[in-house]
């Protein structure tokens, strides 16, 4: 059932979402040359890796000028990267992803393998034993995480000191409970996250 309501409301998603995407796209390319998408490696289900689809918010090569967090001020971030980032818009095109089997809807955010690496053998034994969602409980909690991460002298210590641990904790709760209604109140909470954003 999960699968099946991956593949209808991401199929759906990309339709209703095409005006909306070609819009993006030219606002990236009309602000910095490049290209539209954000390819970035992350880890999914069983630790297999995977290309995650976003929208470009930062600058070219802005992985090789700073790390994994992204702050709200951070001055990689392009002026319509702010804006995507603030809606939460630069992920939907991690529709796609979800289309392929990569991702669900629901379920603990994909992390780089910095990250990844870090978890505890139980934490990655738990965590990765489901496919990485769009969203999850951890994104609920923290909707803006660059807000939160905004003014840091230094971005990825405030990260693992602020956010990490919660972001963790959260995701294991999220795999030990899962179940389609839960799938659906994360997903309904959500859209209500990014209107009132």
């Amino acid at each position: 059932m999960k699968r099946l309501f991956d593949i209808i409301f991401s199929v759906l998603g990309m339709i209703l979402a095409s005006p909306l995407f070609l819009a993006i796209a030219i606002l990236i390319k009309r602000e910095s040359p490049g290209p539209v998408f954000y390819r970035g490696e992350r880890a999914g289900k069983d630790g297999k890796p995977f290309r995650i689809f976003k929208f470009r918010t930062m600058i070219v090569d802005a992985e090789k000028v700073g790390g994994a967090s992204t702050a709200g001020d951070d001055p990689r971030l392009l002026k319509v990267g702010r804006f995507l980032k603030n809606y939460q818009l630069d992920e939907l095109p991690q529709l796609i992803n979800v289309l392929k089997g990569e991702m669900s809807f629901v379920g603990p955010r994909p992390e780089v393998k910095v990250y990844v690496n870090m978890m505890t053998f139980e934490e990655r034994k738990t965590i990765l034993s489901v496919k990485p969602g769009v969203t999850d409980l951890a994104s609920l909690w923290n909707f803006h995480e660059g807000e939160v991460l905004k003014g840091s002298l230094d971005p990825e210590k405030t990260y693992m000191e602020k956010i990490r641990p919660e972001k963790i904790r959260l995701q294991i709760e999220y795999v030990k409970n899962h179940s389609f209604l839960l799938d659906l109140k994360i997903v309904i909470k959500t859209i209500f996250k990014v209107f009132n954003a």
